[in-house]
C-alpha cells in the first residue's frame, strides 16, 4: 500500500474500533429485518378460507398475505400476495423477455383444485400444486428468473437440485419469480427445480384456470378448466412461459371421485389418496406429451358425458353436459372430426402426433375454441348442434371453427412460432386452411364468395395504412397484454389473405409442397417467418414453371411487414397501373402525404371474360398495354382474379363506364364473385373519397336482373346502412331509396320468398343464403314491401299459435322483430313469457332484440323499467337500454328514460356500459343542438376522463352527420334522376 496523503481526516485507533462495532452492529440489525420482511410467516392451511386440516398433508404452507382478491380482473389487483419484496436494482428481471440462462427439458406437474360436487364454490376456491422442472444450464448464473402470477410459493419449498436457495422474490411488472442462488449453476449440467404452490381458480375470466357453473340434468354443477394461451400458464404454475421454450409435461390431476379428469395425454393410470379428515380423492395421471410450449398445456375437471368414434387408429371422444350427449348435440362435432384429421393429414403427408384427441364444449368460454394438443376446448356455441337445427347456417360456421382447431395440430402445435410477433403463422394458416377444408367436403360450395363474406370484406374495411399494424411485427418486447391484443382480425384474417394470395400466385402444387417441406423440417421444434420463406423459396427454385419477379422472401415481407394494403388504379384508356396506400376518408389531403409505401402486386386478371396471364406491379406504376380497350361495348376488362389479391381495385372513368355497360347488357357475363367485387370496391373507393358516390350507384342499375343473394347482400349492406337509416326521418331520401330498390327486389325477393313458403329445407346446404338472407328480408320490410311484412306475420302468427312451428333461423330475428312491430301489448307479453321460461342463451338474445321493435312508447319505457329492477333481465348481460336505443321508435325513448333513471342504470350496467350507451343514443341524433343538450346534460354525470372519452365520441357523431348529410344530398339528387 502507498504512503497515505498528506490532507485528510483522521481518527485514533480507539475511536476507530468503536465505529467498526457500531457499524457492524447496524448491518446486523438490518439483516435481521430484511428477513423479517423478506420472507413471511406460514399460515397454517386451516385458516384459509375453504381449507382444512386435509391440506396439511401435501399443500406448500402459503405466505401470509393481504386479503386474497377471489376474482382478479388484472394482473395489478393480485399481483402482490406476497409481501413486497425490497427495492431492486436495474436487472435482467425489468426485460420482457427470459434471458437465455436456462432451458426447459421436462416439467413434473401436479395440481388439486378444491372442487367438490356438495360444495360448488360460494366464494374463493383454491388449488395446491407442485412442479419439478428439469432444466439445463446454458450460461453460468447464480439467479434464475421464470414466470409465475397469482401463486404463493414458499422459499422453503423451492429447491434447485443440491444448490441452496437464498432468498425468492417477484418482479410484479413483468411477472417474474427471481432465485437467489448460493452459487451459480455451471453451464452444459442439468438441475431440477422442485417448487410448491396455492393460487385461486379463476371465477370471473376465462384464463388460467378457471370455473364454469351451469345447469345439467336440472342441477347446478360445475367444472374446471384451462386456457393458457398466451400467457396463462403462469397463473397456474411456475414456469417458463414463452412458446420456443418446449418441453415434455408429465400430468398428474387430483380430484373428486365423482369428477373426470382430462388433460393432454391418455390417462395413463389412478390411484385414491385419502386426506387427514378420511376425505377420498381420486389421483390421475397422464402420459408423457410430445415437447410442446406451456401455452398448449390444458387440463379439464368436470362431471361430463361424451361420445366416440375410432379414426385410423385414435380414439376421438367428443364431451359435453349429459343433457347435450344424450339429445345428440355432439354427434355432428363427432361425425366430421375424425374425417378432417385424415384429410389433412393426407395433405400434408404428416400423421397427427398423439394417440387420441378430447374435444370438450364449456356452457361459457370467451375464447369460443382453444387448440390444445390432445384436449381442444369450445365453447358449446361453436361445437354442439341440436338435432332440430339443421336449417341453421351453424353447421357449417360449426365446421369452420372444427377445421380451424384442427389445423392448429400442425400449424401451431407441430411447428410453433418462435415468438407471438409472428403469430400469424399459426392463426393465419389455420383460418386459411379451415376454408379449404370445408371446400374439399362441399365441392359445390363457392369457395372465392365464401372467402369474401368470410374474410376478406371485413378486414379490407378495418386495415388501412398510418392506423393500423402490420401481421407480422418487427418488435419483439411485447407486455403481456399487448400479446393478448395481437389476437386481433389483422393475425387471423388478413393472415388467411396472405396465405391465399401466396397459394395463387404460384399453384396449389408448389404451395402444399412447400408447407409439407416446412412442417417436416420444424415439427416439435419452432419457426420464425423468413423459415417459412426459405421453404417456398426452395420450391420455387426447384422447378421452372413459375417466375417471380422478386424472391418469395420480398415479395411477402412487403405485405407483411407494412400496414394497410394497396388500391390499384388502372388507366383502361393508356393501360398505365398504378398503386397507392389505401388511407382513410379522415385524411383530407391524401396528396401532401408522403410515402415510399409499396408492395410488390400479383395481378391475376380478366379481360372480356378471359383469364389473362398472370403480371407483377412491382413499382409505383407501370404500363400494361394489353390492358387498354376499345370503343367496342364489348371490350372491359377487370383486375385481381377471384379477389385472390389483398388489395382493392379503380379504375378511370372509362373504366367503370365500360363495367356498368356490360352489367346492364349482360350481368352473367361478369363472374358472381366479379359483380360483388365491383360493388364492393366502388362503394368502399366512394365512401373515402377515391372516386364519386355517384359511380358506385351506377353499378346498382342493373339489380332487377340479379339473382344471386350474395350480390345483393354486398349491395345491401353498402347501400343500406345503419347511418342511411338513421338519416331517413331527416332528409328526402327513403322514398326515393324506397322506389328504386322495390322496382330491383322482384326478382330476388319472389326466389327466396317462395322457398320459404313452399319448401324451406331447399336452404340446407345453401351457406350463402344462410348469411344473406337477413339482409334482404329486414331491408324488404325496412322499405314497407307488402309481401314481406305480411310473411313476417304469417311466420309469427304460426309460432304464437304453435311453438313447435319454428321460424326459418336465418330470418327469426325479423319476424320476431316486425311480428312486435306489428303487434300489441299481447304479442310482448308473449315473448316476454317465452324469454322468462326458456334455458337457452341465443334464444334469449333474439327475443331481448325483438321486444325493442314496438312501436309504443309505454311498452319500452315499461321494458327499460324492467331491465333496471327485478326481472328475467337481471342475470342477462345484454344492455337492454342499449338495445331499445338502437331501435327505431326507442331511440327517442331511451335518452329520455335515461335522463330520469341515471343512477339505477349506472348500477344495472356499470359506467363503462353507460359510456357505450350514450354513444348509441349519440348515433341516433341528426341535429347539432340535439348532441350539444346530450353532451351538456352527461357531463355533469361522469368522471373528467369519462367526459372527455364521451365529448370525442360525440365530436365524431357530428362530423359523420355532416358527412353524411351531404352524402344523402348527393345520393337523393342521383336517385331523383334514375328513378
Amino acid at each position: 500500500m502507498g504512503p497515505p496523503s498528506s490532507s485528510g481526516f483522521y481518527v485514533s485507533r480507539a475511536v476507530a474500533l468503536l465505529l467498526a462495532g457500531l457499524v457492524a452492529a447496524l448491518l446486523l440489525a438490518l439483516a435481521v429485518l430484511a428477513a423479517l420482511y423478506g420472507h413471511c410467516e406460514r399460515v397454517p392451511p386451516s385458516e384459509l378460507p375453504g381449507l382444512g386440516d386435509s391440506e396439511a398433508e401435501s399443500s406448500p404452507p402459503l405466505r401470509q398475505k393481504p386479503t386474497p382478491t377471489p376474482k382478479p380482473s388484472s394482473a395489478r389487483e393480485l399481483a402482490v400476495t406476497t409481501t413486497p419484496s425490497d427495492w431492486r436494482p436495474p436487472g435482467p428481471w425489468d426485460q420482457l423477455r427470459l434471458p437465455p440462462w436456462l432451458m426447459p427439458l421436462h416439467y413434473d406437474l401436479e395440481l388439486w383444485p378444491r372442487l367438490r360436487p356438495d360444495e360448488l364454490p360460494a366464494g374463493s376456491l383454491h388449488f395446491t400444486g407442485r412442479v419439478n422442472i428439469t432444466v439445463r444450464c446454458t450460461m453460468a448464473t447464480s439467479r434464475l428468473l421464470l414466470h409465475s402470477l397469482f401463486q404463493d410459493c414458499e422459499r422453503a419449498e423451492v429447491r434447485v437440485g443440491r444448490v441452496p436457495v437464498d432468498d425468492v422474490w417477484f418482479a410484479l411488472d413483468t411477472e417474474y419469480m427471481v432465485l437467489e442462488l448460493s452459487e451459480p449453476l455451471k453451464p452444459g449440467s442439468s438441475y431440477e427445480l422442485q417448487l410448491s404452490f396455492s393460487g385461486l381458480v379463476n371465477e370471473d375470466l376465462r384464463q388460467g384456470l378457471f370455473l364454469n357453473v351451469y345447469t345439467d340434468q336440472g342441477e347446478r354443477r360445475a367444472l374446471l378448466a384451462s386456457q393458457l394461451e398466451p400467457t396463462f400458464a403462469r397463473y397456474v404454475f411456475p414456469c417458463f412461459d414463452e412458446p420456443a421454450l418446449k418441453a415434455t409435461f408429465n400430468i398428474t390431476m387430483i380430484h373428486h371421485p365423482s369428477y373426470v379428469a382430462l388433460s393432454n395425454m391418455p390417462k395413463l393410470g389412478q390411484s385414491e389418496k385419502e386426506d387427514v379428515n378420511g376425505s377420498k380423492w381420486t389421483v390421475t395421471t397422464f402420459s408423457t406429451t410430445p415437447h410442446m410450449p406451456t401455452y398448449l398445456v390444458a387440463f379439464v375437471i368436470c362431471d361430463y358425458d361424451h361420445v366416440n368414434r375410432m379414426e385410423r387408429g385414435k380414439e376421438i371422444r367428443i364431451w359435453a353436459r349429459k343433457d347435450a350427449i344424450a339429445n345428440g348435440s355432439a354427434d355432428f362435432a363427432l361425425n366430421i372430426t375424425g374425417p378432417i384429421f385424415s384429410f389433412l393429414e393426407d395433405l400434408f403427408n404428416i400423421s397427427y402426433s398423439l394417440p387420441k384427441t378430447d374435444i370438450i364444449a364449456l356452457p361459457s368460454f370467451d375464447n369460443h375454441a382453444m387448440e390444445n394438443w390432445g384436449l381442444m376446448i369450445f365453447d358449446e356455441s361453436g361445437l354442439l348442434l341440436e338435432p332440430k337445427d339443421q336449417l341453421t347456417e351453424k353447421k357449417t360456421l360449426i365446421s369452420y371453427v372444427v377445421s380451424h382447431e384442427i389445423g392448429h395440430q400442425w400449424f401451431g402445435n407441430l411447428v410453433t412460432m418462435n415468438w407471438w410477433n409472428n403469430i400469424w403463422l399459426n392463426e393465419g394458416f389455420a383460418s386459411y386452411f379451415e376454408l379449404e377444408v370445408i371446400n374439399y367436403f362441399n365441392p359445390k360450395l363457392p369457395r372465392n364468395e365464401i372467402f369474401f363474406s368470410n374474410i376478406l370484406h371485413n378486414i379490407l374495411r378495418e386495415d388501412h395504412a398510418l392506423v393500423t399494424r402490420a401481421v407480422a411485427m418487427k418488435v419483439e418486447n411485447f407486455k403481456t397484454s399487448e400479446i393478448q391484443e395481437l389476437f386481433d382480425i389483422f393475425t387471423y384474417s388478413k393472415g388467411a389473405s396472405m396465405a391465399r394470395m401466396l397459394s395463387c400466385f404460384l399453384n396449389e402444387h408448389l404451395f402444399v409442397s412447400a408447407l409439407k417441406s416446412y412442417l417436416k423440417t420444424f415439427s416439435y421444434s419452432n419457426a420464425e417467418q423468413d423459415d417459412l420463406w426459405r421453404h417456398f423459396q426452395m420450391a420455387i427454385d426447384d422447378q421452372s414453371t413459375v417466375i417471380l419477379p422478386a424472391t418469395v422472401k420480398n415479395i411477402m415481407d412487403s405485405w407483411t411487414h407494412q400496414s394497410g394494403f394497396p388500391v390499384i388504379t388502372l388507366n383502361v384508356s393508356t393501360g398505365i397501373m398504378k398503386q397507392e396506400p389505401f388511407y382513410p376518408e379522415n385524411i383530407k389531403n391524401r396528396t401532401l402525404l408522403t410515402s415510399n409505401d409499396t408492395w410488390i402486386v400479383p395481378i391475376l386478371w380478366i379481360k372480356n371474360g378471359t383469364t389473362q396471364p398472370l403480371v407483377w406491379l412491382d413499382q409505383s406504376s407501370k404500363v400494361f398495354p394489353e390492358m387498354q380497350v376499345s370503343d367496342s361495348d364489348h371490350d372491359w376488362v377487370i383486375l385481381n382474379l377471384n379477389m385472390t389479391g389483398y388489395y382493392r381495385v379503380n379504375y378511370d372513368k372509362l373504366g367503370w363506364k365500360k363495367l356498368n355497360q356490360q352489367l346492364e347488357k349482360d350481368p352473367k357475363a361478369i363472374p358472381v364473385i366479379h359483380r360483388l367485387q365491383l360493388i364492393d370496391d366502388a362503394f368502399s373507393l366512394s365512401k373515402n373519397n377515391y372516386i364519386e358516390i355517384e359511380t358506385a350507384l351506377e353499378l346498382t342499375k342493373y339489380l332487377a336482373e340479379e339473382d344471386e343473394i350474395i350480390v345483393w347482400h354486398t349491395v345491401l349492406v353498402n347501400l343500406v346502412t345503419r347511418d342511411l337509416v338513421s338519416e331517413v326521418n331527416i332528409y328526402d331520401i327513403y322514398s326515393l331509396l324506397k322506389r328504386y330498390l322495390l322496382k330491383r327486389l322482384n326478382l330476388i325477393w319472389n326466389i327466396y320468398s317462395t322457398i320459404i313458403r313452399e319448401n324451406v329445407l331447399a336452404l340446407q346446404d345453401d351457406y350463402l343464403a344462410l348469411i344473406s338472407l337477413k339482409k334482404l328480408f329486414v331491408t324488404a320490410c325496412w322499405l314497407g314491401l307488402e309481401d314481406c311484412l305480411q310473411l313476417s306475420k304469417e311466420l309469427f302468427a304460426k309460432w304464437v299459435d304453435h311453438p313447435e312451428n319454428e321460424i326459418p333461423y336465418p330470418i327469426k330475428d325479423v319476424v320476431l322483430c316486425y311480428g312486435i312491430a306489428l303487434g300489441s301489448d299481447k304479442e310482448w307479453d308473449i315473448l316476454l313469457n317465452t324469454y322468462t321460461n326458456t334455458t337457452n342463451e341465443e334464444e334469449k338474445i333474439q327475443l331481448a332484440y325483438a321486444m325493442s321493435c314496438s312501436k309504443d312508447p309505454w311498452i319500452l319505457n315499461r321494458y327499460m323499467e324492467y331491465a333496471i329492477s327485478t326481472s328475467p333481465f337481471t342475470s342477462n348481460e345484454t344492455n337492454i337500454i342499449e338495445v331499445v336505443a338502437a331501435s327505431e321508435v326507442g331511440r327517442y325513448v331511451a335518452k329520455d328514460f335515461l335522463v330520469n333513471n341515471w343512477q339505477a342504470v349506472s348500477k344495472r350496467y356499470g359506467t363503462q356500459s353507460l359510456i357505450n350507451l350514450i354513444y348509441t343514443i349519440g348515433r341516433t341524433i341528426t341535429t347539432d343542438l340535439q348532441i350539444v343538450e346530450l353532451q351538456q346534460f352527461f357531463s355533469n354525470m361522469l368522471e373528467e376522463h369519462q367526459r372527455i372519452r364521451v365529448h370525442a365520441n360525440l365530436q365524431t357523431i357530428k362530423n359523420e352527420n355532416l358527412k353524411n348529410k351531404k352524402l344523402s344530398a348527393r345520393m337523393a339528387a342521383w336517385l331523383r334522376r334514375n328513378t
